[in-house]
């Protein structure tokens, strides 16, 4: 076995065309538009149906730039995406891509980020989910889920407090079901949901410019830099679906292409629907009201109950979210499943998480798995904990697709690559610093929880990964042939 030093910077060989895994590999399935709605359904949702309630009140009107500045530094890191995507489109995203670059201690490292950015983003938008059920039953049945089976049993600000989120739960088990099913019937359905959140998304944008008034506008940059910041960095998880594209890497029909473009162009899709809600929400409310705590559980449609008088844009809106909200969850989740595939098939994580259904040809494992962790951390944890959470973990990633762009052009120039970031060295440089800035926008609890969650993830690597690692085979001359397939 290869020496301590040795096994933290090795790195895994890049692809080579007709060389397969040694373990079990997913079928390819998946198209360019398919994927573009993968991207989509984790972003759109997160970031407008509910995180506004906790941005607004950082930011005030001034959200707009925040929500601007985090899409400038995904958009930087799309871009970035792109291109290491096209030249290592396998399952894994950032992680594997970090093994191929920057060497097994980082990619260990940046696993425990990815896998907290989507365990904890699968159960935040749960639980968010569940406002929106809530609603949707009270508009149209004048009953809702008692408290006590809505709400976790931990205190958050004003909000009620239960026995558990009971909603989020169910939420979880059905996208589990889904995902055994196969990446297919899940994309299938995904796509659907997705067009039914943006026709949602496009009703509320109508209504809410025709309540749209200048003067909520006023004291824009009343919260100053920090407040902008601080919100941007609240933000910044929802766009995690640009991350979730390349986790299907491995699914995909002709990824070195349809990877690309999947990932710019929902990129492009989310940015535009985010202003256009963003402006239409803080023009029709004040950013005062965003804190209401009556508005926490479903704010956009109480938005346009308050707007329209009627409950029916708001039970539209809400059976819009209810329905389309399902697809972020189901994203975030097909996300985790796919990078603990992959850690799994390098021997970083017990060989049970690489195995796959032989009739569905999906890590059912991985789903059932991540399914009981994060039902629980969605029935007893409320959303307030888990936004800033998620963002860390989506901004190291990104960074860290950034820097292993430039270790790859100097390591491997004649590397295949059909994207290639436009403005190279300033386009990766710039994306480090944007997501810097987005970082130092967070609150401390949120680094000291970062900072835990990273030393059990060190502490397992150093006690067993390390040991497991498929490249210890490599080292020894066991297993020449473990070279990742296009």
């Amino acid at each position: 076995m290869p020496s301590l030093s040795e096994q933290l910077k090795r790195r895994k060989p890049l692809e080579k065309p007709g060389v397969h895994h040694p373990g079990h590999e997913l079928e390819r399935t998946l198209g360019t538009f398919q994927l573009m709605m993968f991207g989509v359904g984790a972003t759109v949702g997160t970031g407008i149906f509910f995180v506004m309630q906790e941005a607004v009140p950082d930011a005030g009107p001034a959200v707009i730039i925040s929500f601007l500045v985090a899409g400038v530094a995904a958009g930087l890191s799309a871009l970035c995406y792109a291109e290491m995507a096209s030249a290592i489109p396998i399952s894994g995203s950032t992680y594997s891509y970090a093994y191929h670059a920057l060497g097994e201690f980082v990619a260990m490292l940046i696993a425990g980020c990815v896998v907290l950015e989507y365990g904890v983003s699968s159960s935040a938008v749960a639980v968010g989910w569940s406002g929106y059920f809530n609603e949707l039953l009270q508009n149209t049945i004048g009953w809702r889920i008692p408290d006590a089976l809505s709400y976790s049993p931990i205190a958050d600000g004003d909000s009620p407090t239960g026995m558990i989120n009971l909603p989020a739960v169910i939420l979880v088990v059905l996208c589990a079901l889904l995902l055994i099913r196969g990446a297919s019937e899940s994309a299938r359905a995904n796509a659907i949901m997705v067009l039914i959140k943006l026709a949602v998304l496009l009703m509320f944008v109508v209504i809410g410019f025709t309540a749209f008034n200048a003067d909520h506008f006023s004291g824009f940059w009343n919260a100053g830099a920090a407040g902008i910041s601080a919100a941007a960095g609240t933000i910044f998880f929802s766009f995690i679906g640009l991350d979730a594209v390349s986790t299907a890497g491995e699914e995909v029909r002709n990824p070195q292409k349809a990877l690309p473009r999947a990932i710019i162009g929902a990129l492009v899709i989310v940015v535009s629907v985010y202003v256009l809600v963003a402006l239409a929400g803080i023009g029709a409310q004040p950013a005062s009201k965003f804190s209401d705590p009556e508005q926490q559980s479903a704010g956009l449609s109480v938005i346009l109950e308050n707007i329209t008088g009627s409950t029916v844009p708001a039970t539209i809106l809400a059976a819009g979210a209810v329905i389309s909200i399902f697809s972020v969850t189901l994203v975030t989740f097909y996300g985790q499943t796919r990078i603990l595939f992959a850690m799994g098939r390098d021997g970083l994580l017990p060989d049970r998480f690489s195995s796959v259904n032989p009739r569905t040809l999906s890590p059912t494992f991985n789903t059932v798995v991540v399914a009981v962790v994060v039902a629980i951390i969605a029935g007893f944890v409320p959303a307030g904990y888990l936004w800033d959470t998620i963002s860390i973990g989506t901004l190291m990633a990104f960074s860290t697709v950034a820097i292993g762009i430039m270790v790859l052009r100097v390591r491997e120039p004649n590397l295949e690559r059909p994207f290639k970031v436009p403005g190279y060295p300033v386009t990766p440089i710039i994306t480090v610093a944007a997501c810097g800035y987005v970082l130092s926008g967070l609150h401390g609890v949120t680094w000291l929880i970062f900072g835990t969650w990273i030393l059990i993830v060190v502490v397992f690597y150093l006690a067993w990964g390390r040991r497991h690692a498929a490249l210890n085979r490599e080292s020894a001359g066991e297993a020449g042939d473990s070279v990742v397939s296009r």
